[in-house]
């Protein structure tokens, strides 16, 4: 896992549409990584729309916003369009950028252990420095609480 003052790796991944994003590119800006892990699950889908309902107060404070998940650009494209997400929902289907921020790993589920994207956030300042590691996140509370620390380190 990373640590918080690390400069924030660098990544190319493609978007619902097929866009590439660099990370690197949104320097000068604050940035709102969040992995999930997996679209269309109950517990993703409330993560994601509740970032929807308040992406208008992050692009008040110039936040750009990116989900990131291991599955393809097409579950992407269907996930966003069906619950009209304002926000990029990145593929990293080769597991790349989930390596980098230390954020695959072994789950439990219902007595079950299986390998899969622990729900992490990094909120990245506008130099790329990781400010705010978000770990075990309550989707229902996840954007509220993103939120108050942009105002607190806007302040």
């Amino acid at each position: 896992m990373l640590s918080l003052g690390e400069i924030a790796p660098d990544f190319t991944l493609a978007d619902q549409d097929g866009k590439n994003h660099m990370l690197s590119d949104y320097r000068g800006r604050w940035v709102l990584l969040y992995f999930y892990p997996k679209d269309n699950t109950p517990g993703c889908t409330k993560e994601a729309c509740m970032i929807r309902d308040a992406f208008p107060r992050f692009e008040g404070v110039h936040a750009r916003v990116f989900g990131i998940s291991v599955d393809s650009v097409k579950s992407h494209k269907k996930f966003a369009d069906e619950y009209q997400l304002p926000f990029s929902l990145l593929a990293d289907e080769q597991k790349e950028v989930v390596g980098k921020y230390g954020v695959w790993g072994e789950k439990k589920m219902m007595g079950r252990t299986y390998m899969g994207t622990k729900r992490t956030s990094f909120l990245i300042d506008p130099n790329g420095v990781i400010k705010k590691i978000y770990e075990n996140v309550k989707p229902e509370v996840h954007a509220e609480e993103v939120l108050a620390d942009l105002q607190s380190f806007n302040a």
